[in-house]
């Protein structure tokens, strides 16, 4: 083997939920927003390409202030606490390289988003996952040990279950020597936001993402909130590697997209009543559901494996996730579609459970 070979940085890679061609395929696997985008946010996009030329041929704007203001007015906090990334596995990926370089490992739960160990991986970080119970509910006491840093999901992902606000200020009051990232890529659908915490503890970090609440995961838009310490030392290892992370559409539309309150909240209200009709239905066609705050479920039928339900409904066209790993190979993860979307899902999955009877 040449030997420049040997000194490639070799890593097992995250792996996203499939991305199906065909349009007739009814996508639950990545949670992103059933609904469209705000229509001021279309709006934008075609003035956008109607004059927009200038703006694609000069660098955007390296600081995004425009963006960042607009956060900071909508959070109630100075610009100097917002960051801004390409989605918030963009803005997590710059806070681990940034924050974690101790010989202490940093913790996360051992279900949760998988990315969070591929970047411990790729920089070379010491980790630790600490388990959660048999519930699968986090508990904060058990991050109360030697730590270069501790990273929770809440809601948590792929399960949806939430802590509550006094958990993880109990956490952060526990753990003052270690930056705490809460990553809050659902809480728009339920759960309460660590955002309070930033005001009172130098060292919480709140990340925030676009591409579920907001409908923006093909324009990949990420944001944190800090204290200033926190978002300066990022922003210095941001333009240390790339000063022009944020495309100059993806800034103006997202200004357009937080400005749209009244149509956020209408999102957010359907996809929760969708929610919990989909819950009721799934519990009636045998299935245990853990409780979820985010935009999707996790659940497990009584009788018959994840996997084979999984394939069942592929071949029927119908996309859920299913994740091949212990303790929670026995669930599938089912984003909230429209109303129309989970009424089809019902219909398939009925006849996928229906199949598998007549096997059993």
């Amino acid at each position: 083997m040449a030997m420049w070979k040997e000194f490639i940085r070799k890593t097992i890679p995250y792996v996203p939920g499939e991305q199906p061609s065909d349009k007739k395929i009814i996508k639950l696997n990545t949670n992103e927003n059933p609904y469209p985008p705000s229509p001021k946010v279309l709006k934008a996009a075609v003035e956008l390409g109607e004059k927009g030329a200038d703006d694609l041929r000069r660098y955007p704007d390296p600081e995004v202030k425009k963006l960042v203001q607009t956060l900071s007015a909508y959070h109630g906090v100075w610009p100097e606490n917002v960051f801004t990334g390409v989605g918030s596995d963009d803005v997590l990926s710059v806070a681990f390289l940034t924050f974690f370089n101790s010989p202490k490992p940093v913790l996360f739960a051992d279900i949760t988003y998988s990315f969070y160990s591929v970047w411990t991986d790729i920089y070379r970080i010491p980790s630790k996952t600490i388990p959660v119970d048999e519930d699968f509910r986090i508990h904060v006491s058990d991050y109360n040990i030697p730590n270069g840093g501790i990273v929770i999901a809440n809601p948590n992902a792929p399960t949806g279950i939430s802590l509550p606000l006094e958990d993880i200020r109990a956490l952060v009051e526990a753990n003052q020597d270690s930056v705490v990232i809460v990553d809050e890529a659902y809480i728009d659908f339920g759960g309460q936001s660590a955002l309070a915490l930033i005001k009172d503890y130098e060292n919480v970090l709140v990340v925030r993402t676009f591409s579920k609440s907001r409908s923006l995961a093909g324009l990949r838009v990420g944001y944190a909130l800090g204290s200033e310490t926190l978002i300066k030392a990022m922003n210095d290892v941001k333009f240390s590697i790339n000063s022009y992370t944020m495309n100059a559409p993806a800034i103006k539309l997202g200004v357009e997209c937080v400005q749209d309150r009244e149509y956020f909240a209408e999102c957010i209200r359907k996809i929760k009543d969708t929610r919990e009709y989909t819950v009721e239905n799934l519990q009636r066609n045998g299935f245990k559901v853990l409780p979820s705050d985010a935009n999707f479920v996790f659940a497990s039928h009584i009788r018959h494996p994840a996997k084979k339900i999984f394939e069942g409904l592929k071949k029927r066209k119908v996309f859920v996730r299913f994740f091949d790993k212990p303790r929670i190979n026995n669930y599938l993860r089912i984003s909230i579609g429209t109303d129309d979307e989970m009424r089809s899902f019902f219909k398939e999955l009925r006849g996928v459970l229906n199949d598998l009877a007549l096997d059993f």
